[in-house]
Formats: structure tokens, C-alpha cells, sequence
């Protein structure tokens, strides 16, 4: 897909939820810090050639850093995220720049996708498709969350997570097999 696809994916997914293109655009902390993400990775991914490189980038991490003052979300250009990505409530959102998170993902405010482990365990999630992470959540360590999973509110998931399951609790637990279907 190309950046302006990727764009109108996380457009559409915004509307699904209510919003007008003036609150999106003008009042939507989650999108504006999604939009600069799109752009910022694009560029990060298809720019290589120096002295070009380092002065786009500059711009683009002045962007982010501006983005993360105003809304407190921390989206690095080198994560990977699929279409249609939703940040529900701004604030608190830090991901790590080597994490990876698919298509039509939802993030409440205060979530954590981070770097953890020791030697061989050391890493940041993987994070499937069609996965809910709930307020307050750190998902984090080298591990697999994979497809239509639901991450309750203020769990700490440092394990792999199979697919269409519910975790919640520190350490998340798997409390059902239901998923995340409702919540996406």
C-alpha cells in the first residue's frame, strides 16, 4: 500500500467511530501522531541515500518530537504498523522502534510496547492482526501476540498469546478464547 492508502486506511477506521473530518483532522491527537508516523516511515524506508537521508530525517524526528510534546504518544518512523491503526485516547503511548504491529490494530492511552528479556529472550513483540490493547497495558519481550487478541486494562503480557484469546492481569492470564471480535 502506498502512504496515502496507508493514510486513508487509519481515515476510515477513525470515521468507523464517529468522528467527522473536521474532528479527525483538527481534535484527533491519536491520528495526527498515525499521520506523522505514515509519512515519517515512508520516508525512513525509501530514503538512503546520504548527506538526503540524514536532513529528511531531521525534519521528520523534529515532527515526532513535536507530535509526542503535544499528544505524549511516541510512534518511531522505524515501526512497522499495518493499515487501518487506531489510538483510541492520546497520551502515554510509547513504542518501541524495532516492534511490529499488524492490520486494523486498536491502542487505548497508556500502553507500553517495549523492549525487555535478557541474552537470547531479549526483544520487543510481534503483534498480530486484529488485536485490542486496552488503557494502561505493556505488552513487552520477545514474544508473539498473534491475531484477534484482547489485552485487558492494565495487564503486563510478557509471554506469547495464541490467537482469539482475552488476556488480562499481571502477569496477563488467558481468561477466554473469545478475542477480540467487538472491540475492533
Amino acid at each position: 500500500m502506498t502512504v496515502f492508502q496507508l493514510i486513508g486506511s487509519d481515515y476510515k477506521k477513525y470515521r468507523e467511530y464517529g468522528s467527522n473530518l473536521f474532528v479527525i483532522l483538527f481534535l484527533t491527537q491519536g491520528f495526527w501522531a498515525t499521520f506523522q508516523y505514515r509519512f515519517a516511515h515512508y520516508f525512513h524506508t525509501k530514503i538512503k541515500l546520504q548527506p538526503f537521508r540524514f536532513f529528511i530525517m531531521l525534519v521528520f524526528y523534529f515532527w515526532q518530537k513535536i507530535i509526542e510534546i503535544l499528544t505524549g504518544i511516541s510512534i518511531p518512523a522505524a515501526v512497522k504498523i499495518g493499515k487501518s491503526f487506531y489510538i483510541a485516547h492520546h497520551g502515554h503511548i510509547i513504542i518501541n522502534s524495532d516492534a511490529i504491529i499488524g492490520d486494523n490494530c486498536n491502542i487505548s492511552q497508556g500502553v507500553t510496547i517495549g523492549v525487555s528479556g535478557l541474552g537470547e529472550k531479549r526483544g520487543v513483540p510481534i503483534i498480530g492482526n486484529n488485536v485490542y490493547i486496552a488503557a494502561n497495558a505493556v505488552c513487552a519481550g520477545k514474544i508473539v501476540i498473534e491475531d484477534n487478541v484482547l489485552i485487558g486494562a492494565c495487564s503486563l503480557v510478557n509471554k506469547d498469546v495464541a490467537k482469539n484469546s482475552t488476556v488480562v492481569g499481571v502477569p496477563a492470564v488467558v481468561v477466554s478464547d473469545k478475542g477480540s471480535k467487538g472491540y475492533i
